[in-house]
């Protein structure tokens, strides 16, 4: 399992705006191939940065639907709202350990 993280940089004045853009375009990322799950998080200190976080089964399964048609309407209704070119990287591991007491 991986994870795909990507820093999203939005205009300050419009992230409430991608974030109704993200819910528009979010079920072509959960119908991919090999996805497991996402989180869009604001950031708490800098609020127009959002991350998303994506579970997918392999790095080729996330770079199969990088490829496809689905992914460049994703981005075609995200681009505009970036205030920068967003970082993307992927990390391996497991799934969150957890405490009970939490």
């Amino acid at each position: 399992m991986i994870y795909e993280i990507a820093v999203l940089p939005i205009h300050q004045e419009r992230v409430e705006s991608f974030k109704r853009a993200f819910a528009d375009v979010e079920p072509l990322l959960k119908r991919a191939t090999g996805y497991g799950g996402h989180m869009l998080a604001q950031g708490i200190e800098t609020p127009q940065v959002l991350n998303l976080i994506v579970r997918w089964r392999s790095l080729e399964d996330h770079k199969v639907f990088e490829a496809g048609e689905d992914h460049q309407v994703f981005m075609d209704g995200l681009e505009e709202y970036f205030s920068e070119e967003p970082t993307v990287y992927h990390i391996e591991g497991a799934p969150f350990a957890t405490e009970e007491h939490l």
